[in-house]
C-alpha cells in the first residue's frame, strides 16, 4: 500500500505546486490520477517514484518511510515509473532494454509477447537502438513494455496515450484490462482519457495542488465528466 501524509512541494521561489497532498492508494488496484493541467498530476507521480524529492510531509509504501529514498533504492523496492517524454539511449538496443527491465537475457519469443502487448512486432524492433531513430510513439511504446516485463509491486505511467496512434492506444486498454484481472500489484495511471478513466478501480482528481476528490470510479466518473471535463477544466476525449 502507498500513503502520502501531508506532502507538499514548492519551486525554488516557494510556489506550492503540491500543497499539502493526503492520499492512500490501496493494494492490487488500477488507480487513475487526473484533474486540470497545472494541477501537479506529473509532480505527485515523479515524488512517489523518487525523481522529486517533496519540500515537506511523508511516504509510505508497504508501511516503509521512503519520503529519503531515491529513485534507485524505490526501483529495488518494486516501484517503475514510465515517463511522459521517453528517455532514448543511444547504443542499447530494444532487447537490451527488455531485457535489463525483466532481470535477465530473453529470447525473440519473450520479446515478442511482451512487445505485442504494447502493438510492436519484436522481429522488426528488437535489435533497434533505443534512440532517436525511433519514432515518440514507438519509444513510448517501448518504454511501457519494459515497465510491464518488470511486473513490479507498484507501475506508474504518466499519460500513456500521449504520442501514441489511435489503434496503439487501443491496444494499451486492452494491456491495462488483462494487467487489472491478473493484478498482483497495483497501477498508478496519470490521464485525461475517459476511456482509461472508465477501466480504473478508483479516481484521484488532483487540482491546485491537492486532491479534490478521491474514490471508487463509480461515483467519481459521473461527475467527473458531467461539465465536459475534470472539474470544467479537462476535455473529455475518447479516442
Amino acid at each position: 500500500m502507498l500513503k502520502l501524509e501531508n506532502v507538499v512541494w514548492q519551486l525554488p521561489d516557494g510556489e506550492g505546486i503540491l500543497n499539502g497532498v493526503d492520499l492512500t492508494v490501496p493494494e492490487g488496484k488500477l488507480v487513475v490520477i487526473t484533474g486540470p493541467n497545472g494541477g501537479g498530476k506529473t509532480t505527485l507521480a515523479k515524488i512517489i517514484a523518487g525523481l522529486e524529492t517533496p519540500t515537506s510531509g511523508k511516504i509510505l509504501f508497504d508501511g516503509e518511510d521512503i519520503t529519503g529514498k531515491n529513485i534507485t533504492e524505490r526501483a529495488n523496492m518494486g516501484i517503475s515509473y514510465a515517463f511522459q517524454q521517453p528517455v532514448r539511449f543511444k547504443g542499447l538496443s530494444v532487447r537490451d532494454l527488455i531485457g535489463l527491465a525483466a532481470g535477465g537475457e530473453l529470447g525473440e519469443d519473450e520479446c515478442c509477447t511482451i512487445l505485442s502487448k504494447v502493438g510492436l512486432c519484436a522481429r522488426e524492433y528488437i535489435d533497434r537502438d533505443v534512440d532517436a531513430s525511433l519514432s515518440g510513439g514507438e519509444i513510448k511504446r517501448i518504454e511501457i513494455a519494459s515497465v510491464l516485463a518488470r511486473g513490479t509491486h507498484l507501475s506508474i505511467f504518466d499519460e500513456p496515450e500521449a504520442g501514441i496512434d489511435l489503434w496503439s492506444f487501443s491496444s494499451l486498454i486492452k494491456v491495462f484490462k488483462e494487467l487489472k484481472e491478473k493484478l498482483s500489484g497495483t497501477l498508478l495511471i496519470i490521464s485525461h482519457q475517459e476511456r482509461i478513466l472508465d477501466i480504473a478501480d478508483e479516481i484521484v482528481v488532483v487540482a491546485d495542488g491537492k486532491v479534490e476528490a478521491h474514490g471508487p470510479k463509480d461515483e467519481i466518473l459521473p461527475n467527473l465528466f458531467a461539465s465536459g471535463g475534470c472539474s470544467g477544466c479537462c476535455p473529455a476525449v475518447n479516442p
